[in-house]
């Protein structure tokens, strides 16, 4: 068995300790397919791994990262072979199976989903989970009936790696686009990727009442707590919210009257076990639909060896758009 570069997560005495080293393919976990990793992605949920901030990783010792793109090596599953470039989101990897931040990694070919054709491996993870979660959460608003006829579409978070991509869809797609952020600085970055108005994340994140004035007609929430508490209160009647985050909190502290007075649909977005057809819809729709100049523009690139620094500007706001991990 040989060696390959990894960050590992590793639980002692002291807590959790993060290092850059050599990783033995003996230690892999099971797995019937083998993949050179050449690029990953940074999401929220990696930092919170990188960090220790929150309980996400649940096996020691872990190999943080939950999503790559790479190139087949070996592989037992008859759906793949080497020389296969494919693409990973999700399932538990990062948190419960070693995951991305190395060199290579070991898989169920289950999980994996062949790179949609128009896409480099770099811009797959430059649209990565977050991305992808975008997408699912602008089908659900779509399998809900709502079109860009119906109002206006919110997006909070909008600067981060969801909303930036939730914006730039929505806005590609004929929606007049309203973004959430609290970074005046990025008004001009969100108006290139399509927003048509900014609005300041504080008018959202206070407490608010109940019911509100009727403001967007569909929104997709990266947030979570008051701020989607306050989201619900001002979507139009029969209006959706899809909910794909938690950057303000797991609590929802809302009351029943959207949804009895005035119809809103709150749609959960689960981009981890979403299943195969769903999940190749959704990255064949991102790879037609997606602007890729603008995901150019949203997009910034380090090494492997940088990963360490970027969990705690994930958590602290101070990442814009994407990140790409160039693994090497």
């Amino acid at each position: 068995m040989a060696t390959f570069k990894a960050w590992v997560v590793e639980k002692g005495a002291g807590g959790q300790s993060l290092t850059f080293r050599d990783f033995d393919e003996a230690d892999f976990m099971d797995g019937d397919v083998t993949v050179r990793v050449t690029h990953s992605g940074l999401n929220y949920k990696d930092g919170l791994a990188l960090t220790g901030r929150s309980p996400v990783v649940r096996r020691w010792p872990m190999i943080p990262g939950i999503d790559f793109a790479g190139v087949v090596e070996t592989s037992d599953d008859p759906a793949y072979r080497p020389g296969d470039t494919v693409v990973l989101t999700g399932w538990g990897v990062g948190e419960t199976h070693l995951g991305a931040y190395a060199e290579k990694a070991r898989v169920n070919g289950a999980w994996l989903v062949p790179l949609p054709a128009g896409l480099s491996a770099e811009q797959a993870m430059a649209i990565g989970t977050a991305g992808y979660t975008a997408m699912l959460s602008l089908m659900a608003l779509e399998a809900h009936g709502l079109t860009p006829e119906h109002g206006p579409a919110l997006v909070t978070g909008a600067s981060g790696g969801v909303g930036s991509v939730a914006v730039a869809l929505l806005a590609r797609a004929g929606w007049h686009v309203i973004a959430s952020t609290g970074r005046d600085a990025e008004a001009d970055y969100l108006r290139g990727l399509g927003a048509a108005e900014i609005i300041d994340r504080a008018e959202l994140s206070v407490p608010g009442k109940p019911l509100a004035k009727e403001r967007w007609a569909a929104a997709v929430d990266a947030v979570g707590s008051t701020t989607l508490a306050n989201v619900l209160a001002s979507t139009r009647a029969d209006g959706a919210v899809a909910a794909c985050g938690l950057a303000q909190g797991m609590d929802l502290p809302t009351s029943v009257a959207p949804f009895i007075l005035r119809g809103v649909a709150l749609l959960g977005i689960n981009s981890v076990t979403t299943p195969q057809p769903k999940r190749r819809e959704a990255w064949a729709r991102l790879a037609a639909e997606l602007d890729l100049d603008k995901l150019a523009a949203m997009t910034t690139r380090v090494g492997l060896q940088d990963v360490d620094r970027l969990g705690e500007e994930i958590l602290s706001g101070k990442v814009r758009g994407r990140t790409v991990v160039t693994i090497a």
